[in-house]
């Protein structure tokens, strides 16, 4: 029987690593440097007006009704800005300047309104779905891009495929939900079959580092009862509340060491109806996410750490008859970190008038989310903007650098 055969056919064995971490998706990469990147994807379509609702906007409340403002409600940021309340967690990071948002930007997607488009689109970072790299995604087109890139500089976190960091370039990949437990003897028996096939080998070394990196051992002392409890276990747990913390406190414990890269996504955006009681738990699950990571990395850390929030479109302008909205076009990034200059709203504000809405329902995008992007790439890893305008995010124009990085 080859190598190959054994891990298909062994039973105790084949069972165990067919859930190996290094078969599910975590990404991160590291690189030279100490700066990182973190990003998240919200998928779903999260509705930015409802994030950081443009109250001060004089058409705001005619779409969307009063908001409440102080304690109990929507807390004023600027004026003109107001943050929702499953958000005030991240206040204290407002008030230090290490939180900000991006409003009224889009992808080049338009019209269709597609769950499965859209997000195509904002992984592969291109214009359109036609084009060759439509597969790759562009944090692993960046990766490629930058000198010293190597597999430990990049983790994809969580079970969603995470096509952002597909491609060429080689990422470590991790969720826990899927975990290896094997008994002593059997991890002594894989290692005595892979050592002759030295890719085979790495493969079990990966599997194993990775296995151990969220703290828990592989080794079990028992037989195959106690090895499949374990891994029903973890299962378990992914799908329990803290899920998303679990996939934060990996991604920190990464970048603390070698990697420099790190994508995860988050569910629960899509609000046709019913919108304040959904969004309310999915910001706070956003808001406890980004302050895990803050927490976990430690300043030396954070202060290098770029956080950014990306969805693939926004929401309709106006609220319909079940308190949700539909799927539209402008919406917003949500940035956060040491390294990001906050305290503010970056946004060339269309306007909320039926005469300034995007096909009379929708939020203008007056930038390419692209660019906010592209620009986070050149301040923290030095990529030229030619680099990014042609290989990164093709035929996209970076425009006037807005300044997100301290």
């Amino acid at each position: 029987m080859d190598r190959r055969s054994f891990l298909t056919k062994s039973t105790a064995l084949g069972c165990s690593l067919a859930a190996s971490p290094a078969l599910a998706p975590i990404s991160f990469a590291s690189a030279p440097g100490n700066n990182r990147l973190v990003v998240i994807i919200l998928r779903g379509g999260m509705d930015g007006m409802a994030a950081v609702a443009p109250y001060g906007d004089p058409d705001f409340a005619a779409l969307r009704g009063q908001i409440p403002l102080g304690a109990k409600g929507y807390s004023d940021l600027d004026g003109y800005y107001a943050l929702h309340p499953g958000l005030r967690g991240l206040l204290p990071l407002w008030q230090d300047g290490q939180l900000g948002f991006v409003h009224a930007v889009s992808t080049p997607y338009r019209n269709k309104r597609s769950h499965f488009d859209g997000q195509d689109l904002l992984e592969a970072g291109v214009a359109d779905l036609a084009t060759g790299n439509a597969r790759d995604g562009w944090l692993n087109r960046m990766m490629g891009a930058v000198p010293g890139m190597n597999m430990d500089s990049a983790y994809a976190i969580g079970g969603d495929a995470l096509t952002i960091l597909d491609g060429s370039f080689p990422v470590n990949r991790w969720s826990p939900d899927v975990d290896l437990a094997l008994t002593p003897q059997a991890i002594r028996l894989a290692e005595l079959v892979m050592q002759d096939d030295p890719v085979m080998a790495a493969s079990l070394a990966e599997a194993f580092k990775l296995a151990t990196a969220d703290g828990d051992p592989i080794a079990v002392q028992g037989g195959m009862d106690e090895m499949m409890s374990m891994v029903a276990q973890d299962q378990a747990a992914s799908r329990k509340s803290g899920y998303e913390n679990r996939l934060a406190k990996f991604a920190a414990g990464r970048l603390k060491q070698d990697a420099r890269i790190a994508s995860f996504s988050l569910n629960g955006w899509d609000t046709h109806a019913a919108q304040d009681r959904q969004l309310g738990r999915s910001f706070s699950t956003l808001s406890d996410v980004v302050l895990t990571l803050k927490s976990e990395l430690e300043e030396a850390v954070w202060n290098n750490t770029a956080i950014v929030a990306v969805t693939e479109f926004g929401r309709t302008a106006r609220l319909n008859g079940t308190n949700g909205t539909d799927h539209g076009t402008g919406g917003a990034m949500i940035l956060a970190g040491g390294a990001i200059r906050g305290g503010r709203v970056y946004a060339d504000w269309p306007g909320l008038s039926d005469a300034n809405l995007f096909q009379g329902r929708d939020l203008t995008p007056t930038r390419d989310l692209r660019a906010y992007a592209g620009w986070l790439m050149h301040g923290l890893f030095g990529l030229q903007s030619s680099t990014i305008e042609r290989e990164i995010f093709p035929q996209l124009d970076l425009g006037v650098d807005p300044g997100l990085l301290l």
